[in-house]
């Protein structure tokens, strides 16, 4: 598999207001260089512009200064290669569970080993009662793990996640954690992830970017020097979080205790 560089230069984001005459600035200067087989996580408070970062490598929304380039070539828009898993689940309603999970392989006539892949994916996250039920009828836990699979099942090069697990319960989410992380050991593809769980993205990132907010910056690029699978109770794991959290300014208390 060849290696994919994405490279982020000197990118600057900002909004205009629709309640007052200025913009926001969502960010300023980011630059990150992330390469195939690198998990990133992406840490920070909220309004930090950790999604903003996400929207801007998809293609989304454009800079408002600086580049974004994907082996060179400059990110104008989305792509196949670039899939992307939003915070809320977006499925599409008149569909079935599998139907929206192989969706984009039926558009794409990609339909060699399709229904072998949509049954593992199912059964992977603990759907398969569910498969011929519509999104309406599924929690708000249950939609997301489609939404999450739906864009496994393609297997992007590029696999951004903003705020994926965010509303699954803590053993399912741990689970998914699990099957995230033995899909990118299989495929080494570039995975760049958003979460507000600093435990989360310890255990699952070889990097760690923290964030600073207003406007949004990179405060540390951490690399984490751990082997798969991680030990989240580990003397190693727990001074990655102990530091993680003191750049995000919460570990102040826990010193004064001690």
């Amino acid at each position: 598999m060849s290696e994919n560089i994405l490279k982020l230069e000197h990118v600057s984001k900002s909004f205009a207001r629709t309640d007052a005459t200025d913009v926001t600035n969502a960010l300023q200067d980011v630059s990150l260089e992330v390469r195939t087989g690198e998990f990133i996580s992406i840490v920070g408070a909220s309004g930090c512009g950790k999604s903003t970062i996400l929207r801007l490598i998809a293609g989304l929304i454009a800079p408002t200064t600086g580049t974004l380039t994907l082996d060179g070539r400059p990110i104008t828009g989305p792509a196949p290669e670039r899939g992307m898993v939003f915070q809320k689940p977006t499925l599409f309603p008149w569909l079935t569970v599998e139907q929206n999970v192989s969706f984009s392989l039926r558009m794409m006539h990609n339909t060699d080993g399709m229904d072998e892949k949509v049954d593992r994916l199912v059964k992977m996250a603990g759907l398969e009662e569910f498969r011929t039920s519509y999104p309406h009828q599924l929690s708000g836990g249950m939609a997301q793990r489609v939404a999450l699979i739906r864009t496994m099942i393609n297997n992007p090069p590029v696999f951004l996640l903003d705020e994926p697990l965010g509303a699954l319960d803590a053993f399912t989410r741990m689970n998914m954690q699990d099957e995230l992380l033995g899909m990118w050991g299989e495929s080494r593809h570039m995975m760049l992830m958003v979460t507000h769980d600093v435990d989360e993205a310890l255990y699952m990132g070889t990097r760690v970017v923290i964030m600073a907010p207003r406007p949004g910056r990179v405060r540390e690029d951490l690399k984490i020097e751990l082997e798969y699978p991680r030990n989240r109770t580990s003397s190693k794991f727990m001074e990655y979080r102990k530091h993680v959290l003191e750049m995000l300014d919460f570990g102040r208390a826990e010193d004064e205790a001690e």
